[in-house]
């Protein structure tokens, strides 16, 4: 039987760009998550479907990789061919990005038995993953309904993910497993910290942020899953490790950052708590006389189009950060880094995960976009996701 990654086995009812590539390449599936990347950040896809995504490819790719006895088949062409699959399906409109990989992967591999066979895996367990997860609920529709007084004008574009708290997770319970109290209320003199702050140090036009915050929260304007996947890469390319274990520590980062969204938007939709720049503006009707109102405020990295709390780059941060920690285990931790986009491909580097964690947080605090509680929340969130998938995916069954 494969070492299959457990939630997998329960469902199957058996047993992106040059710039985040910062690190040399080590073996199949280090680079192929590296392509995986590269294709979604060129197809444009939103976060939280990128993220799905990624959790399909990643899934995939360990599922053909434990099959693999390298007498038989090769581990190059099954990891190929689960790759092809699943981008294939899920990311029709790169094919060509998609196929040309795949070729060049497979020029690397003699044509034979071998060969043959890895690739019969590689596509076997794409299917059983994509039919695994074809009913999880990302598919479903949208019935977003505006808040408005009949009558009134309200801004038109539709939020993002409202369906995500709908979804089947894979490793959670349900989507409200981890949902957290409410944010602070309006009254209270933590709900004026957190507005002064992020109002002082937020806004496009202040004069409070430091250049280096400023650097800092343009860096993690870019969410997509490659960034957190160039972190897990620091862990994945130290000396001694193998395909297998780290297509098993990729596809268990990206099911607890998949549930991690599906997590964070149940929070999102059930609170339905307002952004800074909705309550800067409104700072004279919020019922605290110790919020003053700036009417032209805006937020110095543009604000999503989805509810404020809790900060979910804070909850995708820690649990991406706590599978980490899990796999280096009592080991030192490599010096973490990866590369944005958005940064003009620059890359950052941290001694730590808490560092790391730490360092997303006040991104969004002084990109304009959160309240200090938001991140604290979303980490604390990120940390149960991220306990919960070390525990039950990292170490193969016995």
């Amino acid at each position: 039987m494969p070492n299959k990654l457990i939630p997998l086995a329960r469902h199957l009812g058996t047993a992106v760009i040059a710039a985040l590539a910062v690190q040399a390449h080590a073996d199949i599936v280090t680079d192929w998550n590296i392509k995986a990347g590269e294709i979604l950040f060129e197809s444009k896809m939103g976060t939280p479907p990128a993220v799905r995504v990624m959790a399909l490819v990643q899934t995939a790719t360990y599922e053909a990789a434990a099959r693999v006895d390298p007498r038989k088949a090769s581990l190059e062409a099954a990891v190929a061919a689960a790759h092809r699959a699943t981008l294939g399906k899920l990311v029709a409109g790169q094919q060509a990005s998609i196929d040309a990989a795949y070729q060049a992967a497979l020029l690397a591999v003699p044509e034979g038995p071998l060969r043959a066979a890895g690739i019969a895996i590689g596509e076997r367990a794409a299917a059983e993953v994509l039919a695994a997860r074809a009913q999880d609920g990302a598919d479903g529709g949208e019935s977003y309904r505006p808040h408005a007084a009949p009558g009134s004008y309200v801004l038109t574009a539709v939020p993002a993910a409202v369906q995500w708290p709908k979804r089947k997770p894979w490793i959670m319970a349900n989507a409200a497993q981890f949902r957290p109290s409410p944010p602070p209320a309006l009254t209270s003199d933590h709900w004026v910290r957190n507005y002064e702050e992020v109002k002082a140090v937020g806004g496009r036009a202040n004069h409070q942020r430091s250049t280096e915050q400023s650097a800092v929260a343009r860096f993690w304007e870019f969410s997509q899953p490659s960034i957190y996947h160039g972190m897990v890469r620091s862990v994945a390319l130290q000396p001694g490790r193998d395909p297998v274990r780290n297509a098993r520590l990729f596809a268990t980062v990206a099911q607890a950052m998949d549930d991690a969204m599906i997590s964070v938007f149940d929070a999102k939709y059930h609170y339905n708590f307002w952004r800074p720049i909705t309550a800067i503006r409104n700072g004279d009707v919020d019922g605290n006389d110790a919020t003053q109102r700036d009417a032209t405020w805006v937020s110095f990295i543009e604000t999503p189009a989805h509810p404020e709390y809790p900060s979910a780059h804070s909850i995708l941060a820690a649990a991406v950060g706590e599978i980490l920690q899990a796999e280096v285990g009592s080991s030192a931790m490599p010096l973490l880094s990866t590369g944005s986009p958005s940064a003009k491909g620059a890359t950052r580097q941290w001694p730590s995960v808490d560092a790391f964690v730490q360092e997303v947080a006040e991104a969004r605090v002084s990109g304009g976009m959160h309240y200090r509680f938001s991140t604290e929340v979303g980490a604390a969130m990120g940390r149960q996701i991220g306990a919960l998938a070390a525990q039950q995916l990292l170490s193969p069954p016995q």
